[in-house]
């Protein structure tokens, strides 16, 4: 690896660093959130916003700006996080989350939070927003990217299936789809609750172009964001395999922490392990 690139990856992982600990400052002072779920996309957002989205945060609503939609919604706080990283909103706002007349409620809310493109947390609903927002695209005739990042639960919604067919219909080579395959839901193991597997012969046989990946591996991710962007004939998507509450090794692959937010002292033992002071 060059050294360009080992320097690239390593700040990513810096700014990974920080955005997992925002994450369990802001859960502990709301006392209530998802942290599994936000934990285990820190990667995948992070090379979003640091390295692979065009974006302004100074001109949010730049129309050539490349557009991101976080479908699974619950994960808020990663993406107020990563979005107050990156400049868009103030980092000393974050621990307003869930509280009474904040902007970052409790799922993503359009018009409230600059950087925020869509509102989400009815499952099922955000890659017909992105699908939409790539058909906008090309009929403008802007050349922007429209990214969607799936939970692997809320592939058991029908509304998925019936983007995911119409995206690979009308040829959306300007749409990526990043699925966060953790294996857990809230009520248990998704091949449990009702199981969506197999990810990628799902998504092949509705025709899109399919690339696995591991989901904490920047070098990995950023191969695969590069590979998305080559593919103009038709949707792609990024299995990304990950683990929930990746971070905490009290969170990690515990289906418990999907919606339970740490206390003060389980807190303070997350921080600890993800070495995350400021």
């Amino acid at each position: 690896m060059a050294e360009t690139q080992k320097q690239m990856i390593s700040d990513l992982e810096t700014k990974a660093q920080l955005i997992r600990g925002d994450i369990i400052r802001m859960l502990a002072e709301a006392g209530s959130g998802h942290p599994g779920g936000s934990l285990s996309s820190v990667e995948i957002v992070t090379a979003l916003y640091f390295n692979v989205l065009r974006i302004k945060p100074e001109e949010p609503g730049w129309p050539d700006r490349d557009r991101f939609i976080l479908s699974k919604g619950h994960a808020a706080p990663l993406l107020y996080a990563a979005l107050a990283e990156r400049g868009f909103i103030p980092r000393e706002e974050l621990l307003t989350l869930r509280k009474l007349g904040t902007r970052l409620q409790g799922h993503p809310a359009r018009g409230m939070v600059p950087g925020v493109e869509a509102s989400t947390g009815s499952l099922g609903q955000g890659l017909s927003m992105g699908l939409g927002i790539a058909l906008a695209g090309r009929l403008d005739q802007r050349d922007y990217r429209v990214y969607v990042l799936l939970g692997d639960g809320e592939c058991q919604e029908g509304q998925v299936w019936e983007a995911a067919m119409a995206a690979a219909h009308y040829r959306t080579g300007n749409l990526t789809a990043i699925l966060d395959y953790n294996g857990l839901q809230i009520d248990g193991p998704i091949k449990e609750v009702m199981s969506p597997l197999p990810f990628p012969d799902k998504w092949r046989s509705f025709g899109w172009a399919v690339r696995e990946v591991d989901g904490h591996d920047f070098q990995d991710l950023l191969a695969a964001f590069d590979w998305a962007a080559g593919i103009k004939d038709r949707p792609s998507m990024i299995i990304a395999n990950t683990v929930k509450g990746k971070g905490v090794s009290y969170m990690e692959n515990e289906v418990g922490w999907h919606g339970k937010a740490p206390d003060k002292e389980q807190a303070a033992q997350a921080l600890e392990e993800i070495g995350a002071g400021r």
